[in-house]
């Protein structure tokens, strides 16, 4: 029987969560297969794959051919480059205990990698909402100045129509005082 290493598909619309399995060539993607290794989130900074790397390991070695995807992902967790360690300790180029060595300095150079994109990622979102804080205030100091602006010159306004609201009163207050001293003149 032809195996494959392929996806099958979960997760809602928009969200697509993958299953990693092991298939018939036969069979459709969402159908019938074989058994679970693993799974893809692709949603997710960097991808999510959770993954049982000795059962993947051995269905490569047996011959299951995988689809591109799932290459890319077998490779990324390191299923090929033990595959190749393997070989070379079949061949006598080294032992078992120095393909291990390989492969966990691979493994730990990669987690490193993984590290400082998140870090950089971190420091990144840090500094985005820093500057957006920093623009934010500036705003708010720039709304501040024009309230206060508008301030003043109400109150400017505001005193100048005062003053001369009592002048006109003083002014009438005046003017009966003159008519009445000059209403009796003209008896």
């Amino acid at each position: 029987m032809a195996t494959k290493i392929r996806l099958q598909r979960g997760g809602r619309k928009g969200y697509a969560v993958y299953r990693i399995v092991i298939a018939d060539v036969r069979a459709p993607r969402d159908g019938r297969f074989t058994e679970k290794i693993g799974t893809y989130n692709p949603n997710t900074n960097p991808a999510t794959v959770d993954l049982n790397f000795d059962r993947a390991l051995y269905w490569v070695e047996t011959g299951a051919q995988p689809t591109d995807t799932v290459r890319n992902i077998l490779k990324g967790e390191g299923v090929y480059l033990m595959k190749h360690l393997k070989g070379g300790v079949k061949k006598g180029a080294f032992d078992e205990e120095t393909a291990q060595k390989k492969f966990d300095a691979w493994k730990e150079a990669k987690e490193k990698g993984f590290d400082s994109v998140r870090d950089a990622e971190a420091k990144a979102k840090k500094d985005a909402a820093a500057a957006r804080l920093k623009e934010e205030k500036k705003q708010s100091e720039e709304i501040a100045k024009k309230v206060a602006e508008k301030k003043a010159a109400a109150e400017a306004a505001a005193a100048p129509a005062e003053e001369p609201a009592e002048a006109p009163a003083e002014e009438t207050a005046e003017a009966p005082a003159t008519e009445a001293t000059e209403a009796p003149a003209a008896e």
